[in-house]
């Protein structure tokens, strides 16, 4: 086997949500295996930078741009900034998302029956139209060039319904919580975009992917924690780190010949 299949290194990788839990993850070990990666996030954010993630990933390799996922024209001068900083990109992880953890408020999260519209347009807005248009900015960038890989971010809640009987503890304590429509939606719409991106694109030389993951401990409260452990045939939620293998191989020429396809990766909770 080529031992050189797996490589990421001297690509140029852009990671959105880049402060979040997962997109610091990943920044971290794609720049540990040699790969520039520019880590995108709202310039709030990335002034949290030395806190976030365990602390700052120190590297000449790394820049972090505040931009907005949701502005054409916050991505497109990002993208100015990554092309004279790093070079033009080789890949695009669309991690930024609006999500709510089981702990969250019950008034964004009431019954299906009461969701509110603006808290539908919000989400819509950063988990849909803010991967349609990285994908326009930075793929278009890739497509002119004849080279790249696209990930799209997406959750077993875009495959399956979220099941609400994990939640129901908060209900019982009093807090009217339901796992949101919006979210569950916004993630299924990845899938399609992914497939008409990888045959758009497929003579361009771009492939297009989607990584659906199951969730990841953060520190949620421990009746969450026996619910989905109850819910998973590995009985527990996955470690940041167990997604890394999934984005070194797409981003890599391991991957060459996958395009429009969908990986789960989920502890098994979409077998069941």
């Amino acid at each position: 086997m080529d031992r050189d299949l797996f490589r990421v290194d001297e690509k140029v990788i852009v990671v959105t949500g880049g402060m979040g839990q997962l997109g610091t993850q990943f920044a971290r070990t794609l720049v540990d295996l040699g790969a520039a990666v520019a880590l995108l996030d709202l310039p709030e954010r990335i002034a949290q930078a030395d806190t976030a993630g365990g602390g700052p990933i120190p590297s000449e390799r790394l820049v972090r741009v505040g931009a907005d996922v949701t502005r054409r024209d916050s991505l497109e001068a990002a993208l100015e900034q990554v092309e004279r900083t790093l070079g033009v990109p080789d890949g695009l992880i669309n991690n930024a998302a609006l999500d709510s953890p089981p702990g969250g408020s019950g008034d964004d999260n009431p019954p299906f029956e009461r969701y509110p519209e603006a808290t539908w347009d919000r989400v819509m807005d950063v988990n849909v139209k803010g991967v349609f248009l990285a994908c326009q900015v930075f793929g278009s960038a890739m497509a002119r060039a004849g080279r790249g890989s696209i990930i799209n971010v997406c959750s077993t809640y875009g495959l399956v319904s979220p099941d609400q009987r994990i939640y129901e503890y908060r209900r019982t304590g009093g807090v009217e919580f339901y796992k949101p429509v919006a979210y569950a939606v916004s993630k299924s719409a990845l899938l399609n975009l992914t497939r008409y991106l990888a045959t758009y694109w497929a003579q361009s030389g771009v492939r297009v992917n989607t990584v659906t993951f199951g969730g990841v401990f953060n520190g949620q409260d421990a009746e969450f924690l026996a619910g989905y452990a109850a819910r998973t045939p590995l009985g527990r939620m996955a470690r940041p780190d167990e997604y890394d293998g999934a984005i070194v191989y797409l981003l890599s020429d391991a991957s060459s010949y996958m395009t429009g396809s969908n990986m789960v990766i989920d502890g098994g909770w979409t077998s069941w």
